[in-house]
C-alpha cells in the first residue's frame, strides 16, 4: 500500500487530464480501494489476504471495481467529468498497489492472481504502527517521495492558484460553487481545501518517516522487497510465467467484458451524459460559480 503517493497523484492526474475530469472525482476513486476497508484490515487474522486477496476486500484493489462505481455514477449524476475523474483515480491506485509484495488484483474476478512488482513489504500484519514504520524504512518511503519529486518537477502548475481557477473549478464547476455559496467558502478557502490533499499527503509522509526514525527507531532497509526484519506477504505460491499466462487470460476476458458493457449500455449513459460547461480562460471565480450546464 501507499501512503502518500495516493495524495500526490491526484495532481499530477488532474495536469495531464485537465478540464476533462474532475479533480474531486479523482481523490474520490484513489480514496476508493481503501475508504471502507482499510480500517479494517489491521483487525484481519490475515491482513494481506484480507486486504488484496479473495476471500476478501481484495476486489475494491481491481479495476472492475472502479468502473462500476465510474458507471454508476454516470447513471445517476450523468456528470462526464466525475465519471471519468473516478475511473481514472481509482485506477491509479490499483495500478500503483502493484508494488508492494501483497500486489493487486487487477483483473479479478476473471482472474485472481495478484499482480506484483515486490518493491516493499506488505506490512499489515505489524499493526498500523508497526506497519508505517516498515514503509517508511523501505523502499516504500522512497517511492512516496518519488510521486512528490515527479508531481514538484513535472506538474507544479497543478499547484499554482491560476490553474486552480482556469483548469480545476471549470471541470466542476457546480461542486466547488456548491461549496462556495452553501457552506460560504471564499475562493482563498476553496483554494486551500485543493492545496489540503496536497499538505495532507506531505504531513503524512514526514511524520511517519519521523516516527520510524526517532520513536520506533526502525532499521532502514532500501534493498528490493525489504525490509528484511519484516515478514513477507506474497499472496501467490505461482512462479513468474503462471503468473503471466493468467493474467494475460484475466486480462484478455476482463476488457473484452468492458466492450461488452460499452456496446450493451455504457455507451448510451456516456452519450446522454454532459460535459462541464465551457468556460473561457480568464473568466471569474463569481461567474464560474453561476455557471450552469
Amino acid at each position: 500500500m501507499s501512503w502518500a503517493a495516493h495524495e500526490f497523484e491526484n495532481y499530477f492526474i488532474q495536469k495531464h487530464v485537465g478540464v476533462k475530469a474532475s479533480f474531486l472525482g479523482i481523490v474520490v476513486g484513489t480514496q476508493l480501494p481503501d475508504l471502507f476497508t482499510k480500517s479494517f484490515v489491521y483487525a484481519a487474522d490475515d491482513p494481506a489476504a484480507f486486504h488484496r486477496g479473495w476471500p476478501g476486500v481484495g476486489f475494491t484493489h481491481s479495476l472492475i471495481f472502479g468502473f462500476a462505481f465510474a458507471v454508476l455514477v454516470l447513471a445517476v449524476t450523468r456528470s462526464r467529468s466525475w465519471a471519468a475523474g473516478i475511473l481514472i483515480g481509482q485506477w491509479a491506485h490499483v495500478l500503483t498497489d502493484f508494488a508492494d509484495t501483497a500486489g493487486t488484483m487487477p483483473f479479478f474476478p476473471f482472474s485472481t492472481e495478484p499482480v506484483t512488482i515486490e518493491m516493499w513489504k506488505h506490512a499489515a500484519a505489524e499493526g498500523r504502527f508497526g506497519d508505517a514504520a516498515a514503509y517508511y524504512s523501505s523502499l516504500g518511503g522512497v517511492w512516496d517521495a518519488f510521486w512528490l519529486v515527479v508531481l514538484l518537477v513535472f506538474a507544479r502548475e497543478a499547484l499554482r492558484p491560476e490553474y486552480f481557477r482556469t483548469t480545476v473549478i471549470p471541470a466542476d464547476p457546480r461542486v466547488w460553487g456548491w461549496l462556495h455559496r452553501r457552506l460560504r467558502l471564499p475562493p482563498v478557502a476553496l483554494l486551500l481545501f485543493y492545496w489540503g490533499f496536497f499538505f495532507y499527503g506531505l504531513g503524512r509522509m514526514t511524520t511517519w518517516f519521523a516516527y520510524a526514525r526517532l520513536e520506533a527507531e526502525a532499521p532502514l532497509d532500501w534493498s528490493w522487497a525489504g525490509p528484511s526484519w519484516v515478514e513477507g506477504n506474497d499472496l501467490s505460491a505461482a512462479g513468474l510465467v503462471e503468473v503471466a499466462i493468467r493474467s494475460t487470460v484475466g486480462g484478455v476476458l476482463f476488457f473484452g467484458f468492458l466492450w461488452l458493457c460499452w456496446k450493451l449500455f455504457v455507451r448510451r449513459l456516456w452519450d446522454r451524459g454532459v460535459d462541464p460547461p465551457v468556460v473561457e480562460r480568464g473568466t471569474g471565480l463569481d461567474a464560474l460559480f453561476g455557471t450552469r450546464a
